[in-house]
């Protein structure tokens, strides 16, 4: 019996240092329409070119009017919907004005409808004024100039701009490696699996704005592995894989990586998802290399690498300036006396009356756990807790954007 001793785990948040440190923002640019912008990162300041709002504007249906006269009846010589120009106010006059139009010259206030009444063929104000009350002033969201979003914002709702300077997708060879494997809708023959991870982690390479080369299940021979490997390099800026990096004899992917380029085998001190394979795979005639990352091959191990690890590294290879996801304090809704050395990554639902509910089996290969949960309990390694006690929770709405 050998007495070599496994190799120690590697804390999340090193490895998580020391797979960013890897990362060169691409620098592909491309112009892109405001409605084909969401998900993607700024590559420039956006800069605002007008102020906004334009001009000072009513907040309320009223009327504009000086202050100084509010005190007598007002004849209404204008009325100013929104996107009319008005004309300049005499003293004593009023205007009707709606929301969003135009104050005109020489009013310096607006009065909500509620507050007047119909009077001598004029208009009364019933309740005291103050001198710009309800009016929304020129620039008070922006000024002309100013930098509205910066360059490594990673986009979710935008509007005013026409065009955007955005970083290009990052090209993501996906395949899986497994004679075992089958397709969701085909006959299941004995001893075969289902691909599910290649589906679910398409969804999450997509959602983060990623062009993905799914180049299918490659066989399970060695030069089968290494030649969609080289394809795979030629055409991806990244290389993801899940399963078949050990040492089985079955397991073509690690030697096939290392033959094409650099593999380094972490194993993270997290649960699920232990192991975690970076590298590189180099491309025909010299013209760089691709990122390679090899997940775990069971399902919600394969989810939660990808989350807490892929996740972070293809947003900063799209230059965003925002890469951890935010986490809430919330009461367990459970105890949790026997905790593991590694850090936890429990599937949790958000319970009105409870706090957090714990999904009843938790093993890396029941993926319905993460299909019933809200989100992940992150919980640092030997921390036991009771019920009520907070913990941290981060949001899949949180994960998935």
């Amino acid at each position: 019996m050998s007495d070599a001793k496994k190799p120690a785990l590697t804390p999340l948040d090193d490895a998580l240092a020391s797979l960013l440190a890897q990362v060169r923002p691409l620098h592909r640019h491309e112009t892109l329409p405001t409605t084909a912008a969401r998900g993607r990162v700024l590559a420039a300041d956006l800069i605002s070119p007008v102020d906004v709002p334009p001009a000072d504007n009513s907040a309320m249906d009223g009327y504009a009017l000086r202050a100084a006269d509010a005190a007598q009846v007002l004849p209404v010589t204008q009325r100013i919907p929104a996107g009319s120009v008005p004309q300049p106010l005499a003293a004593g006059e009023a205007a009707r004005i709606f929301t969003g139009a135009q104050v005109p010259p020489g009013a310096d206030t607006v009065v909500m409808q509620e507050h007047t009444e119909a009077a001598d063929g004029g208009v009364r104000v019933t309740q005291p004024v103050k001198p710009g009350q309800h009016i929304r002033r020129r620039g008070e969201d922006l000024t002309a100039g100013s930098v509205v979003l910066r360059a490594g914002t990673r986009l979710d709702a935008v509007s005013g701009a026409a065009a955007l300077t955005g970083v290009g997708r990052p090209r993501v060879a996906l395949f899986s490696t497994g004679d075992e494997l089958v397709m969701p809708g085909e006959p299941l023959p004995p001893g075969a699996i289902y691909n599910s991870n290649r589906f679910t982690l398409r969804a999450l390479l997509e959602g983060l704005g990623c062009e993905v080369l799914d180049l299918g299940i490659v066989p399970d021979r060695l030069d089968a592995t290494r030649a969609a490997l080289r394809e795979a390099a030629a055409e991806g800026d990244v290389i993801l894989t899940s399963g078949g990096v050990s040492v089985g004899e079955e397991d073509h992917l690690r030697p096939a990586v290392q033959a094409e380029g650099s593999l380094d085998l972490w194993a993270i001190a997290i649960k699920p998802g232990k192991p975690f394979a970076y590298g590189s795979v180099r491309r025909l005639g010299g013209d760089g290399e691709a990122h390679f990352i090899g997940l775990p091959g069971n399902p919600v191990s394969s989810l939660v690498t990808f989350l807490v690890l892929v996740r972070p590294f293809l947003l900063k290879l799209q230059g965003a300036t925002r890469l951890a996801p935010r986490g809430y304090r919330i009461p367990a809704g459970f105890d949790w006396p026997r905790p593991d050395k590694r850090r936890e990554f429990l599937r949790v639902r958000l319970d009105e009356d409870s706090g957090l509910a714990l999904f009843g089996n938790q093993s890396s290969g029941v993926l319905t756990s993460a299909c019933w949960a809200d989100g992940l309990l992150d919980n640092p390694p030997g921390q036991a807790f009771a019920a009520g006690d907070p913990v941290r929770f981060i949001p899949f709405a949180e994960l998935l954007a």
